[in-house]
């Protein structure tokens, strides 16, 4: 996944937006994360889970937590299970679901202290039952799409619609896919916000 701080950064010069939070959804293990970057050239603040352990997190946030960025609150959801650390951010109608729920999928479970039934519950119990029309944002999707609903979700995920515990498990333990090409690298950098003197 390419670095796309440097197209951020020009979208806030474009917008003249100042650029005071960078809130990150899980340790990445398949890419370095702009985090850093971003910070030294905004003075940014970087939130991340208390459970991530990360010592260049400003701050570390937990489920429940609500970070208040001018006029703006934004409700911060443990969302565990693709990760330990993984968190989803709510503010008003939409949730930011980073990799716990995709469109149309989630997040991979075996690898990086994954666990499916944890996910399972995550989304089951907590993003599942936010208002059907909570529209629903992924950290991306390999199909190009932006943007979900809950009630879109609820029926049609084909890794979670109308799916029993026991089925989503045996589902993402059949995966057997290879482990991201950068893991031994990015999750190290991530954990200094992508700090590259790290590798």
């Amino acid at each position: 996944m390419a670095d796309s701080s440097d197209e951020i950064l020009q979208i806030l010069r474009e917008q003249d937006l100042q650029l005071t939070h960078i809130l990150e959804t899980h340790l990445h293990a398949d890419h370095i994360s702009a985090a850093r970057k971003l910070q030294e050239q905004s003075g940014a603040q970087v939130a991340l889970s208390n459970k991530a352990h990360a010592d260049c997190a400003d701050i570390a946030v937990e489920d429940g937590d609500f970070l208040v960025l001018g006029d703006e609150v934004i409700r911060v959801i443990s969302t565990p299970g693709h990760t330990p650390e993984s968190l989803s951010f709510r503010w008003y109608d939409r949730v930011f679901t980073g990799d716990a729920l995709l469109i149309g999928g989630c997040g991979r479970t075996d690898f990086q202290g994954g666990d499916a039934g944890t996910l399972y519950d995550s989304i089951t119990s907590k993003l599942f039952t936010l208002p059907e029309e909570t529209l629903v944002y992924p950290g991306h999707d390999y199909h190009g799409r932006w943007v979900s609903c809950i009630a879109e979700e609820i029926p049609s995920n084909q890794r979670l619609g109308g799916k029993s515990r026991e089925e989503f498990i045996a589902i993402m333990t059949a995966l057997d896919l290879p482990d991201p090409q950068l893991i031994d690298v990015a999750v190290p950098a991530n954990r200094l916000c992508g700090a590259i003197s790290s590798i």
